[in-house]
């Protein structure tokens, strides 16, 4: 890692300061990181963290809901027929992969706009 070598000192009202701040605390990321990304163009860590966790929630939920539709087949294609609990499981595990899909894609366009700025 290379190490940081120079400051860089500037002028900043007192209440944009504050601002400032607070928006960092509630992105959980240091005043530094903010500048230098937003100067860089890059995306804010609290952004990549939110991306990443969920990737990782909808890799885990999407290997669940998989099981349950293979469970689903499985029980169709052997009793010739499906209940209406189970029917309104697989309904409702088909509207979660929606959801997950809608997500995803308002996630992909966010890092689209960051990316082509």
């Amino acid at each position: 890692m290379e190490q940081k070598k120079n400051e860089i000192k500037f002028r900043i009202e007192i209440e944009r300061k504050k601002k400032w701040k607070k928006f960092c605390s509630d992105k959980n990321i240091s005043l530094t990181s903010l500048i230098i990304n937003s100067v860089e163009g890059k995306i804010l860590e609290n952004d990549r963290r939110q991306i990443i966790a969920f990737i990782e929630k909808q890799d885990n939920l999407f290997v669940k809901i998989e099981t349950n539709i293979n469970q689903v087949a499985k029980i169709v294609n052997g009793q010739k027929f499906i209940s209406e609990i189970e029917m309104k499981n697989f309904s409702s595990q088909l509207l979660e992969i929606a959801i997950l899909k809608k997500k995803q894609n308002e996630m992909f366009e966010k890092i689209y706009s960051m990316l082509a700025k």
